[in-house]
């Protein structure tokens, strides 16, 4: 049994219903599905986190858009954990299913790269798990600000100068080895 997890954040269809999609939408979803299979071949857990927003939302619970992306929705044996908070940890089963299933060390991908995804990877580097944040399978949007590509780039700084160890798709769950 593997102490390693691929965890999945709030990639949901409702992110992708936008006028503007999530920057590399395409090459997101095709880095997540790539993982996917190689999780699935290694028997790796893979675990869902999943967002519920306010009624009237595009994730609000139980509609269309709060499903998991149909190009990577779960199998019966992913395990999904509702979130409200963006810390995937905050009010959620995140950390006692970790616990039960022996995992210490977490691959993260996901939506949206300054908010849930930074959260979530600080929260689980605080609480002792080894984290890896696939570079390019997380993904955000452009602001008035600062556009989308900028916003990755600094988080992947920040983040792998202390709380993550940084590595694109083609160098993770390779069948030869786990991360």
């Amino acid at each position: 049994m593997s102490d390693t997890a691929l965890v999945i954040i709030d990639v949901q269809a409702g992110m992708f219903a936008e006028a503007e999609l999530p920057y590399h939408s395409e090459q997101l979803l095709a880095n997540i599905s790539y993982l996917l299979v190689q999780a699935r071949a290694n028997e790796l857990p893979i675990i869902y986190v999943q967002h519920g927003s306010r009624a009237g939302s595009s994730l609000e619970p139980g509609t269309a858009g709060w499903q998991i992306h149909p190009a990577i929705a779960p199998t019966a044996a992913d395990l999904v954990v509702q979130k409200r908070f963006p810390d995937a940890f905050q009010e959620t089963t995140l950390q006692e299913e970790l616990i039960a299933r022996g995992i210490k060390k977490l691959i993260v991908a996901g939506m949206q790269t300054e908010f849930c995804v930074d959260t979530s990877c600080r929260r689980a580097f605080s609480l002792g798990y080894d984290v890896t944040l696939v570079q390019d399978a997380h993904s955000t949007w452009n602001t008035p600000i600062v556009p989308a590509e900028q916003i990755i780039a600094h988080h992947n700084a920040v983040l792998g100068d202390w709380f993550v160890q940084l590595r694109p798709t083609s160098e993770i769950l390779l069948a030869e080895r786990i991360v």
